[in-house]
């Protein structure tokens, strides 16, 4: 999701963006997990380490099959469904507020990817074509740009989705603090964000199919439109995830977004119908409404499947 754009435009290689991307995920995770992590913990008390093995299990296993489809699936969607399916299981209640929190954000998050993405961009396009730069230096700034982009949207998914990965075993973590060195010491919930920060890095050398999905066959992008889409979802993460940026949101009077787990998929998908809408009945009509629709199949699917197969699972348990 915070790649596709670059490398379905052919501005990024593949390698070189699983390799950045692994490095700031990881960072993310540990750094500002925290936040959307106990978001998630509202939403029901997974407080069993084999319970929260399962919910891990099943939304893990609804993640693998539809991303073997080639679709980007929500890791949110599925974790969520998951401990629905858990507390369904386990007779435990489910946090309607925290539910309602965290489904409201399926649906702002791609309206205001998409919102990001129309404004930039329209401004962007403006500026450029007041400015008048060598082709050579323009494709050097594009790839900089996106590089960098790329960066800061792998931070901030690390950030957000880490709470997908391993925010389930927080009731339950296992590990003790550990110091490094005796430089400075990691927490129990920051060594689970770092497991989680690592598997994630790993997954994005398998992400190809994906990455092409978003970023050739849903819509055409130019390497302009490519930087707009990811600068736009990685403010969508960051918007749910930063303590600081909810702070300063709050000080001046407008209502805190929830710090909780919100989809990189649906932001991304979002800023790229942002890119289209900019472009007017035009970009419209280039959509493949096709490859959306069965993405969209996929948002639907993924949750009553989690929710499913983790209740299914317990029984085994």
């Amino acid at each position: 999701n915070v790649f596709g754009t670059a490398v379905g435009s052919r501005m990024v290689r593949f390698g070189s963006a699983a390799v950045i991307c692994g490095v700031f995920v990881i960072l993310g995770a540990v750094i500002a997990g925290a936040g959307p992590a106990h978001g998630l913990g509202q939403l029901g008390a997974v407080n069993t380490l084999a319970g929260a093995f399962v919910v891990a299990l099943a939304a893990a296993l609804t993640v693998y099959a539809i991303t073997k489809l080639g679709l980007p699936v929500s890791t949110t969607q599925a974790v969520v469904g998951a401990i629905v399916g858990w507390n369904l299981f386990s007779g435990s209640p489910t946090n309607v507020t925290a539910l309602a929190r965290i489904v409201g954000t399926w649906i702002s998050g791609p309206i205001l990817g998409a919102l990001a993405a129309f404004l930039l961009y329209r401004a962007l396009r403006g500026l450029a074509s007041r400015t008048r730069i060598h082709m050579l230096w323009r494709d050097l700034f594009a790839r900089i740009g996106l590089i960098a982009a790329g960066a800061l949207g792998a931070y901030s998914l690390g950030a957000n989705n880490v709470a997908n990965v391993v925010g389930v075993f927080v009731p339950s973590s296992p590990f003790v603090p550990l110091d490094v060195l005796g430089a400075f010491q990691l927490s129990p919930g920051q060594l689970l964000f770092l497991l989680g920060g690592i598997a994630i890095a790993v997954g994005v050398f398998y992400s190809r199919r994906v990455m092409l999905t978003v970023g050739r066959e849903l819509l055409p992008v130019s390497p302009l439109a490519a930087w707009v889409v990811v600068v736009s979802q990685s403010l969508v993460l960051l918007l749910f995830s930063s303590t600081t940026l909810r702070q300063l949101i709050a000080d001046a009077g407008l209502p805190p977004p929830p710090l909780v787990p919100v989809s990189s998929s649906q932001a991304v998908v979002g800023a790229v119908m942002g890119i289209g809408l900019a472009h007017g009945l035009k970009g419209i009509r280039q959509v493949k409404w096709a490859v959306l629709g069965h993405i969209a199949a996929g948002w639907v699917a993924t949750p009553v499947l989690a929710a499913i197969g983790c209740f299914v699972l317990l029984f085994f348990l």
